[in-house]
């Protein structure tokens, strides 16, 4: 082999994000559960664990039972004893409202039956050991039949906007659960410490107010004038995402064409008469990173300088970030 060829080969080993990774250590793992009764009253059934290194590439779960929705999903990473991933099933893949459209689909979550049929590809790092539990909702059906997949692969490593991120990179899920703010209130998604880069929002919202008149409803919508904010690495002055709450989420108008899905954002709720919807917002092809730190925030309708912008009313929301910290 020459100087040239052996200079290029240790290049490659070292571009962050090539795929030079060694074949003989990609080591995939898996398993199914069908038809299984594990979901007893007050039972945190263990449907998976893994000793290695690696991610999880896939995660899918079926059942028709009630209460199927709030189905609370943990992923335990590295022996944690507090799992750093808690997720209901249908609010961890963008649905709100227990929305049961479908079929619907990216290549990194969507739902394709009537009650469940959910999926998601989301990259889950670990470095020693991975576990995933679920837990029906205290209301659902007793021992339900439930069915699930989940795969993953040793070695394999985290990439986000083309650059493969640090072994020690792990993905964490930050919620604001069913909370009430006031118009023009502004209120934290999640406050990170450290470095890492935002993956994924996904947000269930509800104005709590109907006015009398017909012509002045939309005011009831008006909670979508939020812009989002990132504050990075203790900034005090934000970076806006957004001009507007509906436009962070790739829509327009307070949504007012309805449901939509694609590899970005998607809507997967919206009813203008009770004000609702839920959405969902990826950053794998528009990252942003963060090295001291990420405060990233909503508010109820806008306010920028003088000028209020129209109407908002009391709001009810749920949100998940997802972010990779290292």
């Amino acid at each position: 082999m020459t100087k040239w060829r052996v200079l290029v080969l240790l290049l490659v080993l070292r571009v962050p994000g090539s795929y030079a990774q060694s074949f003989s250590t990609l080591k995939t793992f898996g398993t199914m559960g069908k038809e299984e009764k594990v979901l007893g009253k007050g039972v945190e059934a263990e449907l998976f664990q893994y000793q290695g290194q690696g991610c999880l590439t896939h995660m899918w779960f079926g059942g028709a039972f009630k209460g199927v929705e709030q189905t609370l999903i943990r992923v335990y990473v590295d022996n944690e004893t507090t799992a750093s991933i808690e997720m209901e099933l249908f609010l961890g893949h963008g649905i709100g409202f227990n929305d049961s459209d479908a079929p619907w689909g990216v290549a990194r979550m969507g739902k394709t039956g009537d009650k469940s049929g959910v999926y998601n590809t989301f990259r889950i790092p670990f470095g020693k050991k991975i576990r995933v539990t679920a837990q029906r909702a205290p209301e659902a059906e007793d021992n339900p039949s439930f069915w699930w997949i989940i795969r993953g692969t040793e070695h394999l490593p985290v990439e986000l906007g083309g650059v493969r991120l640090p072994d020690k990179a792990r993905l964490k899920l930050y919620k604001v659960q069913e909370q009430v703010f006031q118009p023009f209130e502004e209120f934290a998604l999640c406050d990170v410490k450290g470095a890492g880069a935002l993956y994924l929002v996904t947000m269930a919202a509800q104005g709590l107010r109907t006015l009398p008149n017909p012509n002045d409803r939309w005011k009831d919508l008006s909670y979508q004038e939020a812009c989002v904010r990132a504050y990075l690495n203790g900034a005090s002055q934000p970076m806006f995402l957004s001009s507007g709450l509906e436009d962070y989420f790739l829509g327009t108008y307070y949504f007012h064409k309805g449901r939509y899905h694609n590899p970005v954002a998607g809507l997967t709720h919206f009813n203008a008469e009770t004000n609702a919807f839920s959405a969902y917002r990826f950053h794998e092809d528009d990252p942003i990173f963060f090295q001291k730190g990420l405060r990233l925030t909503n508010r109820v309708g806008e306010k920028i300088g003088d000028r209020a912008f129209h109407d908002p009313p009391p709001t009810r929301y749920t949100t998940y970030v997802w972010v990779y910290s290292w």
